[in-house]
């Protein structure tokens, strides 16, 4: 049964005719007689009768009127509990990132929740068009995709954290390591370090194989970056790394492209409807805030790796 009819079955009960009920909820009075008409249908016995020229309840009317008190109270308990979940600020939050984010964002993320909402992690490193579908599952989905990529789906919020560099990592030894930063040219005929088709960061190595006019020679395939660097260190190949996330080892240093830029994405995608919760929105101000002070310190260490005579002629 619908609960607008029952509820005008119970006014009517309250109130004693229809036009007092149709006063009392705005409505016309043939408004009110469509509703209790449409509810009698459902009722295998007669609801209400006539009184002379005022429609009063039956008995099976006044006992559905006292069950319709009952569902509005169930009805009122249940807005409640959605009102109290959405604004529980200490309910948990699922939270999936890709491996480098999780690396990143989870330790602070955990250390900065205090008293506050309880993070649930899990890492879940898919291929690009795989992320928005995640947000089915966990509240907040940290994802990345290349610059000029395409955007993810207008049904999906995005709350935007980095706009990551992608630098080229090379082994603390390496011939090109003495340079400030390096062209296209310079390392379009390296051994590269790339990662799986259909991965994000597949598409800026295509980027610089276009700029180079030639294939690169891909060597390995790892998706991981703490394996990646570890190649990198030991003489595999270069690679590209994210300036704000990349593992830190102190074999391998990182170099900017100057003729081609190259960057990623880093955002939270989330159903429109999480967001209306309280905790949600606390974790995403905690992850803007850890974005905003990666960017601020990721300078300083690119600054701190480039060769001694280039910081002491600036």
């Amino acid at each position: 049964m619908d609960p607008r009819q029952l509820a005008v079955l119970r006014e009517l009960g309250d109130r004693g005719s229809v036009t007092a009920v149709a006063a009392a909820l705005f409505v016309t009075p043939s408004a009110v007689s469509q509703q209790l008409a449409a509810l009698q249908r459902r009722a295998a016995v007669p609801l209400t009768e006539r009184r002379g020229r005022t429609l009063v309840l039956t008995d099976a009317g006044r006992a559905l009127a006292a069950a319709a008190a009952e569902v509005a109270t169930a009805l009122a308990r249940a807005d409640r509990a959605v009102d109290d979940y959405l604004t529980d600020p200490h309910a948990s939050v699922r939270i999936a990132a890709f491996h480098s984010a999780a690396a990143t964002f989870f330790p602070r993320l955990l250390q900065a929740a205090g008293s506050g909402p309880v993070p649930e992690c899990a890492d879940q490193d898919v291929e690009q068009a795989r992320f928005p579908a995640l947000t089915a599952d966990y509240d907040i989905v940290i994802a990345h995709r290349p610059d000029h990529s395409q955007p993810w789906p207008a049904e999906t919020k995005v709350t935007p954290l980095l706009h990551e560099p992608l630098d080229v990592a090379l082994p603390i030894g390496h011939p090109l390591a003495s340079r400030t930063d390096l062209s296209v040219a310079d390392v379009s005929d390296q051994p590269w370090i790339a990662v799986q088709t259909g991965y994000p960061l597949l598409g800026s190595l295509e980027a610089i194989a276009a700029a180079a006019d030639r294939p690169l020679q891909i060597r390995h395939r790892i998706n991981d970056f703490t394996v990646a660097a570890a190649l990198v260190a030991a003489g595999g190949g270069i690679a590209l790394m994210p300036r704000y996330t990349a593992p830190a080892r102190p074999d391998v240093i990182l170099r900017s492209l100057r003729d081609l830029h190259v960057a990623r994405r880093v955002d939270a995608l989330m159903r429109p409807e999480r967001a209306l919760r309280t905790s949600v929105t606390t974790i995403l101000g905690v992850l803007d805030d850890i974005a905003r002070q990666l960017t601020e310190v990721a300078e300083t260490k690119v600054t701190d790796q480039q060769p001694q005579d280039s910081r002491d002629d600036a």
